[in-house]
């Protein structure tokens, strides 16, 4: 189901929670909403959804992954970029690694362990950050 862009800035910068098997809903949603602003994003939070659940989803091409429970387990080479999201107005400066480690569970609850470079790595760190409640 397409959900609404959460904008409130209070809700945002609270932590999310670690997201069970009862939570598969929620990855769903996250898909649905994220084709439907497929033009302006590409990843989502629970949390911009409204769920305070460590859940992410985002595009790698035409596919969209999802993770729950994603940590960055080692980052490398840092720089500076600027970035825009859905729940905020404008572009913002932050830092990012330009490689990351990150382990996750699947979809089917699976762990997995996966190294990811470039935007896609941009991308799931701007997405952990929103599970972690920091907006840029």
């Amino acid at each position: 189901m397409i959900k609404p862009i959460v904008k409130d800035i209070l809700f945002l910068a609270q932590k999310s929670e670690d997201a069970t098997r009862d939570d598969i809903s929620v990855i769903n949603d996250l898909v649905d909403t994220l084709r439907a602003n497929i033009d302006d994003c590409v990843g989502m939070a629970a949390n911009m959804i409204g769920i305070k659940k460590r859940i992410i989803v985002f595009t790698v091409g035409d596919i969209i992954v999802p993770m729950i429970n994603p940590v960055i387990l080692n980052k490398e080479n840092i720089y500076e970029t600027e970035e825009c999201c859905l729940s905020l107005t404008g572009f913002r400066k932050t830092t990012r690694y330009e490689t990351i480690e990150v382990e996750y569970l699947d979809s089917s609850f699976q762990k997995q362990k996966q190294v990811f470079q470039g935007f896609v790595a941009q991308i799931i760190q701007h997405e952990i950050d929103h599970c972690n409640g920091i907006i840029i």
